[in-house]
């Protein structure tokens, strides 16, 4: 017998897996790190669906578990990385056709990383075209310092990116 919780993580995988992939992407390093993250944000997903009340939409409520998913996941990851005496480093193979752009793709993901979590979060968002008042709820912080954040934000990764800009 399939549960209403069962019936709505579903929905909720199926409609916004591209969210929950974008931020996976952005926090996660190697090919298994995304799955391991992706894996630990859907857990977390299926835990919160008992504490969503609705009073924030389905895509905030899931941004919002993946986002604190991932802060809390990369840290912790962090800290197994130091104890480890081996890098697992592993780039996905890329057709040719599409190896060029994925580079950009990456170089941004990589210089995302660089920046603090909040930042990144804000940029990620930035690029979801998510409006202020949803980042602001999202993150628990006001419009005006999204505002803020995301401008500091956008300075830090034009600096980040700025060979890759001079190329274009």
């Amino acid at each position: 017998m399939t549960t209403n919780s069962e019936i709505t993580f579903r929905q909720w995988l199926g409609e916004y897996n591209r969210l929950i992939y974008k931020v996976v992407r952005a926090y996660g390093s190697t090919a298994d790190d995304k799955e391991d993250l992706f894996q630990e944000i859907c857990l977390q997903l299926w835990l919160s669906i008992p504490r969503f009340e609705g009073r924030a939409k389905v895509s905030t409520w899931i941004y919002r578990v993946a986002f604190n998913t991932a802060l809390v996941w990369n840290r912790s990851e962090k800290t197994r990385r130091k104890h480890s005496s081996q890098a697992n480093i592993f780039r996905e193979q890329q057709s040719i056709e599409s190896k060029q752009s994925e580079e950009v793709v990456e170089r941004l993901y990589g210089a995302i990383k660089k920046l603090p979590g909040i930042d990144a979060s804000i940029i990620l968002m930035q690029l979801d075209g998510l409006p202020y008042s949803e980042m602001a709820e999202i993150l628990g912080i006001s419009e005006n310092n999204v505002g803020v954040k995301l401008n500091r934000a956008k300075k830090q990764l034009t600096f980040l990116l700025e060979d890759l800009i001079d190329e274009f």
